[in-house]
Parts: structure tokens; C-alpha cells; sequence
């Protein structure tokens, strides 16, 4: 119920501190937990709140309604108690940072909260919504140890995350496909939606590997690598890794939340070892 796998997400907030190269700085790299424990905790809160209001779809999903309140395995009552205690233990490690990373804390739990109340229905509001929650962690990440967000790590970001909210529409509206269903439970798509949402996806994609290339050639990366060059052996990489999601996504053989694959396929997690060893080698 609480998502914990989800805290994977969070690791963005350690991502302004990895590229400026502060990591070895024990200072900022605790600021940098206490906001992942605040943001996960947040997170947490908003899954159970997310739940309850899904509790009718869920029901009837034929995936989600295995989940512990959809199938009666924890009590509304119990989960509600949860949810608050939380939420404040969330609010305890937020106010240990600067008060910027307290706003950016607020505003992922207003969005978040609108988000399973409403913005989840409205068609592609929810996934432009969804990429900027993850980006909004890339700026809290910077609020809490005090470093500016750089604007190329932002724009990646945002094209990239977008392109994987999509893939997760893509294959929640491809199992309503398979099971006979017109229309995702709980969301505004179609399934005449599918090769719009595929289109939108792969050129997302494309835009996030194309901002990460301007990038590299551009002047502000010459003052952080000593070898930049070796940072372009990122392009290829991070294509085959998009282009891949969306195969597989096409054939029916992704799980419908792009996090849990990459938490399970060895492919991706080889594609992701192999690109923090670069960027250390470019150092």
C-alpha cells in the first residue's frame, strides 16, 4: 500500500548534487537524505490517498484489484491513521531544510492531491502533470543542498519523464484493449488512443536525447568534464534504451509502470550502470 518501490523515484533529489560534483560533500549528502525520506514518506501518504478515491476502478482493473484496500486486505480506517502519520513525519524532515525545499514539498503534495482527485482523468493533462512531479524533485533535490537547477537538466527531464508517462498510459490502455474494454478505468483515453499516444511518446523521447546532445556540445559542460567527448556515448545508449521501452510496450511485454520494469530487467539495469560509469570516466 504504502509503494515503497516507488521511493526509487526520489533518487532524482540526488541527482543536482551528482552533477555538480558535490557528492563528496557529507553535509549536502545528508541534507540530500533527509529530503528523500521527506519525499518519500509525502509520496506514501498521497498512494494510500490515492486509493482510497480509486477504490471503485480499482475494483474492477484486472491488475489493481489486488491491491490492499481494493481487495479489503487493510481497513480504510487503518489506512487513513497511516496516511496522516505520514504526512507529519513527512512535514518533520522538511522543515530541517531550506524553505524552499518546504514549498517545492508543498507543492508536489498540492499537485500530487490533484492529481488522484481529478487531474488523472483529464487526458493528456495527467501525463504533462506526471513529468513535472518527476522534474519537480530534480528542483527540490537543488533546494535542499542549496545548488541552482541547471536548466539542460530540467528540459532532459521533462521530455524524457513525459515520454515514460506516456508508456504507462500506453500499456494501461492496451490491457483495456485485451480485456474487450473501450476506455481506461479512471482515465480519459480511448483505445483509438493508442497510436497517438505512441507518436507523442517516441517523439518525447527523441527530445530528451536531443536536448542531452546540445548539451553535451554546448560551452557549461566544458567546465565539469575533463573529457566531455566520452559523455556523446550517452546518446546511443539512452536511444536504445527508449526505443526498447516502446518495443516492448508495442508487443504487450512491458508492465504497465515503466519503474517496476526497470527495477526488474537487467537490460536496463546494465544500460544504467553503464552510463554513471561514463559520466565518472568524462570526469
Amino acid at each position: 500500500a504504502l509503494r515503497i518501490h516507488q521511493w526509487l523515484k526520489n533518487a532524482l533529489l540526488f541527482v543536482p548534487l551528482v552533477m555538480a560534483h558535490r557528492i563528496d560533500e557529507p553535509a549536502l549528502v545528508v541534507q540530500a537524505c533527509m529530503a528523500f525520506l521527506a519525499f518519500g514518506l509525502c509520496a506514501s501518504s498521497v498512494y494510500l490517498l490515492n486509493d482510497f478515491f480509486d477504490l471503485a476502478e480499482d475494483r474492477q482493473h484486472p491488475t489493481k484489484r489486488t491491491r490492499p484496500f481494493a481487495s479489503g486486505a487493510i481497513s480504510l480506517y487503518g489506512g487513513g491513521v497511516l496516511m496522516v502519520a505520514l504526512l507529519a513525519l513527512s512535514g518533520v524532515f522538511a522543515l530541517l531544510l531550506p524553505p524552499q525545499f518546504v514549498a517545492a514539498l508543498f507543492i508536489y503534495f498540492a499537485l500530487t492531491a490533484a492529481y488522484s482527485l481529478w487531474l488523472k482523468r483529464v487526458a493528456l493533462v495527467d501525463v504533462i502533470l506526471l513529468a513535472g512531479l518527476y522534474t519537480l524533485r530534480i528542483i527540490a533535490g537543488a533546494a535542499a543542498v542549496g545548488i541552482a537547477p541547471s536548466f539542460w537538466l530540467l528540459a532532459f527531464s521533462m521530455f524524457l519523464f513525459l515520454s515514460l508517462a506516456l508508456v504507462k498510459r500506453f500499456t494501461e490502455l492496451s490491457i483495456m484493449r485485451q480485456i474487450g474494454s473501450e476506455q481506461a478505468f479512471g482515465r480519459g483515453y480511448h483505445v483509438e488512443d493508442l497510436a497517438m499516444l505512441a507518436q507523442f511518446g517516441s517523439a518525447s523521447a527523441y527530445m530528451s536525447v536531443l536536448v542531452l546532445a546540445l548539451y553535451i556540445n554546448g560551452e557549461a559542460v566544458k567546465d565539469l568534464y575533463t573529457y566531455p567527448q566520452i559523455i556523446w556515448l550517452l546518446c546511443p545508449l539512452l536511444l536504445y534504451l527508449v526505443m526498447r521501452i516502446w518495443l516492448l510496450a508495442q508487443r504487450g511485454e512491458l508492465h504497465e509502470d515503466p519503474i517496476v520494469f526497470a527495477l526488474q530487467d537487467r537490460r536496463s539495469q546494465m544500460l544504467v550502470v553503464t552510463g554513471a560509469a561514463l559520466l565518472w570516466l568524462a570526469v
